[in-house]
């Protein structure tokens, strides 16, 4: 490979050791010195002194620190433009290259079909961009956790706290729960539900996600302190669709406020009750502790809890 002179015209030639640049193209990569320092069999303050020796060497900035992860700068993004291609072509044909995202294993990810697809996986995409491969799974919490425990996941986003010590979970969101309806509906019900109360709603269509009602059983107890009395006039599992039908005027429903956000800003939907004290689940990610040594894991596990403190 030729010499490599980052600071490009109008300085001498720098030729960094190869070490040196397989540390940066690795931080590059992956957004940060911990998931470089995994990917390498490093530790982090090994890969941090690297950057530094190699920001002497180049006298320029290379990657601008955050609060979580790092940030290329421009001379980094000239940088990896050149250097990728020759060490890429370099790890393949000596078989010493670290281990990257097409030699790593899928990381299997399991959760609620509404959660993972609006918010999860839109969080994920720069890294599937980057060669992270991702299997996906969706379905109930319980049955979820038990396939985590059966090592059938790597990671699932549960909505409640695993019971016992053989799964190690961390918060990672967390679900506003709003009582709405299409305007139509709202039109007719807002005076006297301020007035009667739930009462006022008995004659609404109830659109929910379960026969049982849990969620909206919930919202009862919690904001009105009173048991649900109703039956459903739809049950679908997938909260996307309980939305679609509620925003089409089929009746009313309690929604996370996630996912029903822009509704609400757009006022295709409309919050029949503002609450002070609104009702609120936690969603957490859960792993089992120590079982994996796919790096991967740890970049889909530090992105999603990055990306969730903006949901």
């Amino acid at each position: 490979m030729r010499p490599i002179d980052p600071l490009g015209a109008g300085g001498p030639p720098a030729q960094p050791d190869l070490n040196l640049l397989r540390t940066f193209l690795a931080v590059y990569r992956s957004g940060s010195f911990t998931a470089a320092a995994q990917l390498l069999g490093l530790s982090q303050p090994t890969v941090t002194v690297q950057i530094r020796s190699l920001e002497r060497q180049t006298r320029r900035q290379l990657f601008e620190r955050l609060p979580r992860g790092v940030a290329p700068t421009a001379v980094a993004d000239d940088l990896a433009a050149r250097v990728a291609a020759p060490l890429d072509a370099l790890a393949e044909a000596t078989g010493h290259g670290e281990r990257e995202a097409a030699r790593a294993d899928p990381v299997h990810l399991a959760g609620p079909a509404e959660l993972l697809s609006t918010r999860a996986l839109p969080a994920l995409a720069p890294l599937v961009t980057e060669g992270v491969r991702l299997r996906v799974a969706m379905g109930l919490t319980e049955p979820l956790l038990d396939e985590l425990r059966a090592g059938r996941h790597d990671l699932v986003i549960s909505t409640t706290r695993p019971r016992g010590r053989t799964l190690s979970a961390v918060p990672l969101t967390d679900e506003e729960f709003v009582l709405v309806a299409a305007p139509a509906w709202a039109d007719r019900v807002a005076e006297r539900l301020a007035a009667d109360g739930p009462a006022a709603l008995h004659d609404v269509p109830l659109i929910t996600y379960a026969e049982d009602l849990p969620i909206v059983r919930r919202y009862w107890r919690h904001v009105f302190g009173r048991r649900l009395n109703c039956r459903a006039a739809v049950s679908v599992p997938d909260l996307r669709a309980v939305l679609a039908l509620v925003t089409a005027g089929a009746g009313f429903s309690v929604l996370p406020r996630y996912l029903c956000a822009a509704d609400l800003a757009s006022g295709a939907l409309v919050p029949l009750h503002a609450p002070e004290d609104a009702p609120i689940n936690t969603g957490f990610l859960v792993q089992r502790p120590g079982t994996s040594d796919n790096p991967h894991v740890t970049l889909v596990r530090d992105r999603l809890l990055e990306a969730a403190r903006t949901w």
